[in-house]
């Protein structure tokens, strides 16, 4: 089914010309030709309930020998960029690296859908029986027009995910706008196949999130013995809202990095299926990862796999 049989469609085409001063004629000629695509539909589903959580399974599917072997070769490669990104933006390598391997292992998996047809399709029939994100999505449709028009692309043309994200950071539409950067200063922002632009974007982001300079990710944390104190503890979930002292008071148990740490801490939880669940005290920085992707299991991932890059990096140096 093509979306240029639908009114509702072309309004929204309409009112998208008018609110940014771009050609309708241009902005229904890109929407008349997207496609429901059944698969996305099906793909945006979420897992099936009672499926439990597994920290242990979610790692494995990422710190994993082929995304290692490929983050070393794009450090390699890329050395000169990362640098000038901690440089200018404070996020170091292995977190530039990390976030780039989890989303499409360096551009070996970023996306075979058309852009335009699985935004249109999750912006105009989000299917039932989740919670409805059809607000969402037409903002990245729009965004992603948008986007398509001032970088002078064609929009059947781009592809990306199931639900819109695009290269190698697989950036949605809307942070494509606000946070991309044209890194090697070559006129234009290229995800796909500019590895600079990627690393300044991923950076840009991060430093726009609040991750700052030199703070770790994250502490080696034992939850207090007492459920309640643990419960108490784990309210506020990955927001970072705790001194050191108070989570010690609580009964909590850091080492000495931790102990010393100046600013806030969350008690992060990672279930690990029918096995007891894994603990961590996440900093600021920690909650800035998951900005990217709101999941403390994402961000113990990208943190994960950016550690054992570089620890395979120093071995291969010796």
């Amino acid at each position: 089914m093509r979306y240029g049989r639908r009114d509702d469609v072309m309004r929204f085409a309409d009112e998208v010309a008018q609110r940014h001063n771009l050609d309708v004629a241009w902005v229904r000629a890109a929407l008349e030709r997207a496609r429901f695509t059944p698969a996305v539909a099906r793909l945006i589903m979420p897992a099936a309930s009672g499926t439990a959580k597994n920290w242990a399974a979610y790692r494995s599917r990422f710190v994993e020998p082929i995304r290692i072997r490929a983050g070393l070769a794009f450090w390699r490669n890329h050395q000169r960029w990362l640098d000038a990104a901690e440089a200018r933006f404070g996020v170091p390598p292995e977190v530039v690296v990390g976030i780039i391997g989890v989303e499409s292992i360096f551009g070996q998996h970023t996306g075979t859908f058309r852009v335009i047809d699985a935004l249109a399709t999750l912006a105009f029939d989000f299917p039932t029986g989740r919670k409805d994100r059809t607000p969402f999505f037409r903002d990245e449709l729009e965004a992603f027009l948008l986007m398509c028009h001032q970088g002078g692309q064609e929009p059947l043309a781009v592809k990306g995910s199931y639900a819109g994200a695009i290269g190698m950071p697989q950036f949605l539409p809307s942070s494509v706008n606000k946070y991309a950067v044209d890194f090697d200063g070559d006129g234009a922002i290229d995800l796909k196949d500019s590895p600079a632009d990627v690393i300044g974007s991923v950076a840009n982001y991060m430093a726009q999130f609040g991750w700052q300079r030199g703070m770790p990710t994250r502490f080696d944390v034992t939850p207090p013995s007492s459920t309640t104190e643990r419960a108490l503890l784990l309210v506020p979930d990955i927001v970072p809202s705790f001194s050191a002292q108070e989570m010690l008071q609580r009964g909590a148990t850091l080492g000495s990095a931790g102990q010393t740490f100046d600013g806030k801490l969350a008690l992060v939880e990672l279930q690990n299926g029918d096995a007891a669940p894994s603990f961590v005290a996440g900093t600021p920085n920690f909650y800035a990862i998951t900005r990217y992707n709101w999941s403390s299991y994402y961000a113990l991932a990208v943190i994960e796999l950016g550690e054992a890059i570089a620890q395979e990096r120093a071995r291969a140096a010796r």
